[in-house]
């Protein structure tokens, strides 16, 4: 997919960067957090303990809006849409000058989310420089499902809509299989600003 292939040209860059920017000799922490699917309410207490112990939060600048008092008193590293390469680099950047850094995610960081992303862009030598950790968190599928009832007590299937890294024909192949299985499907990403009507 052409899209693919850009993000990972994309990541092999921030990789060399990042082989660049070893500095100091303490062990820095990076906690890539889930905070849920919105509501401050929905977090776990383990995310809730990292980001309080985090001496850096970097994140997209709605999640971290999101925190609200309890990012109080410490460094703030936000930025918009499409710069999740650079916010995971900066991360690990971060991290690497021995600081706690909290790289926080909605809903839960490995579905959709930056875990994936961070690890990818980690060093060889950053295990033995950064204590490293997922913590995971509610996605918006659960607490979605939650209010209905209870659709996803069987198999289900969790689809995004987005087109930006990936085919459009392969995210409709995606949901004719998933019906075809008779699958309960949870869609993502239904629209955005410039793509309201996806099919």
């Amino acid at each position: 997919m052409r899209a693919d292939r850009s993000k990972k040209a994309t990541i092999n860059s921030a990789k060399n960067d990042n082989r660049q920017s070893y500095r100091g000799s303490s062990k820095g922490s990076l906690k890539i957090v889930g905070i849920g699917p919105g509501d401050i309410r929905q977090m776990s207490q383990r995310a809730r303990d990292a980001i309080e112990w985090s001496q850096v939060i970097i994140g997209y600048k709605t999640y971290v809006r999101l925190l609200g008092d309890l990012v109080c008193g410490k460094e703030i590293i936000s930025s918009g849409m499409t710069e999740e390469i650079e916010r995971a680099q900066c991360a690990i950047q971060t991290a690497r000058k021995g600081k706690r850094v909290a790289l926080i995610s909605g809903g839960d960081p490995g579905v959709y989310g930056m875990a994936g992303l961070a690890l990818e862009l980690l060093d060889k030598k950053d295990l033995g420089r950064i204590a490293i950790e997922v913590i995971p968190g509610i996605i918006s599928a659960n607490a979605c499902a939650s209010i209905l009832g209870a659709p996803l007590m069987h198999d289900f299937a969790v689809i995004s809509l987005s087109d930006l890294l990936t085919d459009l024909e392969l995210i409709k192949r995606r949901v004719e299989l998933a019906a075809m299985g008779d699958f309960v499907i949870v869609l993502y990403n239904p629209k955005s600003a410039k793509r309201i009507i996806p099919f």
